[in-house]
């Protein structure tokens, strides 16, 4: 009978148990997450970068054909259809933005993005991302 007794004796978690695993679960997901969520914002950052160079490539092409490139009023909608089949967007959602001549790049074009905030100006993934970079 001592056999019976033991076997039947343990057969789950006590509380204590369960809540020290709960409490150790939530310490390492407080140093994980915010980890992730600042590789996020470098990923964005990084995708605006890699687009701002392609569609600067496309422009560079467009102004081969055209001798120039497209005015501001044209906008980057002057590359649709024989450059590019539909325009990206930055990001956070929003349209590139587009000036010719440019006010940063004297004689050229600027191809920017206001970051996550989506004002001018800012810090780490709300600074300004364009061409000039």
């Amino acid at each position: 009978m001592n056999k019976i007794n033991k076997k039947n004796k343990q057969q789950g978690f006590t509380l204590v148990e369960i809540l020290v695993v709960v409490a150790i679960i939530g310490i390492l997901a407080s140093i994980i997450v915010p980890k992730l969520t600042t590789k996020v914002d470098d990923a964005r950052v990084q995708k605006a970068q890699h687009d701002i160079k392609t569609i600067s490539s496309v422009l560079e092409l467009y102004k081969l054909d055209k001798y120039s490139y497209p005015s501001s009023e044209q906008g980057l909608e002057a590359l649709v259809g024989s450059y590019l089949d539909t325009l990206p967007k930055d990001p956070w959602d929003r349209a590139y933005l587009y000036l010719s001549p440019g006010s940063r790049n004297a004689g050229f074009f600027d191809l920017y993005t206001f970051g996550a905030d989506g004002a001018s100006g800012g810090n780490n993934e709300n600074k300004d991302i364009g061409n000039w970079e």
